[in-house]
């Protein structure tokens, strides 16, 4: 069956390429405490703001 592969690339200081590096480090953490850590973070981040859910 025939697919569509598409991808998006952001600039350095882009507000994706920021909350992508907060939610790595933090399932980094995680899993530097506990390898089996099930874990799922989504990161949103606008001016003067972050949120972590």
């Amino acid at each position: 069956m025939p697919y569509l592969f598409t991808s998006e690339s952001v600039s350095e200081g882009h507000p994706d390429k920021v909350a992508d590096q907060i939610s790595d480090a933090l399932i980094d953490n995680f899993l530097a405490f506990d390898a089996q850590s099930k874990v799922a973070c989504e990161t949103l981040v606008t001016t003067g703001q972050v949120v972590l859910a």
